[in-house]
């Protein structure tokens, strides 16, 4: 829940200081922008982060390699492509990439929904909740990536 939370607030607080602030946060392009950059920079740095590592290691679904490095390159494509958010010029780009990165990751909360793992100490959201969000988000970054091109 917490990504959607970062999702809203992200966008509710850019669209409100570009109505009366910062005239390049003025429309729903550029604040959803910055709410997804949010969103993917508290996913990336879990990534990272002690237990919440542990986690999102034990997500991966069993049958691929390493799972530490590619909880780690996950990571990094998170808060590389947060950041792609908030340069207008790679804005589409890093919108894509993190379309498609989400959709490639998907199978760890499948896997971690049928498995009954916890994140964070809580159950994972169940798979059915899950995927409805997974296309929220992934509709909220091809909206940026497609926003970027017309």
């Amino acid at each position: 829940m917490a990504p959607l939370i970062a999702v809203v607030v992200g966008f509710v607080l850019a669209r409100l200081i570009g109505w009366g602030v910062v005239d390049a946060l003025d429309g729903w392009y550029p604040a959803l922008r910055v709410g997804l950059a949010l969103m993917f920079v508290l996913t990336g740095l879990a990534h990272f982060a002690g237990t919440r590592r542990a986690d999102l290691v034990a997500m991966v679904p069993p049958a691929l390699p390493r799972p530490d490095l590619l909880v780690a390159v996950t990571g990094v494509l998170e808060l590389a492509g947060a950041a792609g958010l908030l340069i207008p010029a790679t804005a589409p780009l890093a919108a894509a990439g993190l379309a498609l990165l989400m959709v490639a990751m998907f199978p760890a909360n499948h896997s971690a929904a049928r498995r009954g793992l916890a994140l964070g100490g809580k159950p994972v959201t169940p798979l059915l909740p899950r995927a409805v969000l997974q296309v929220l988000f992934v509709t909220a970054a091809l909206s940026v990536a497609a926003g970027g091109f017309s």
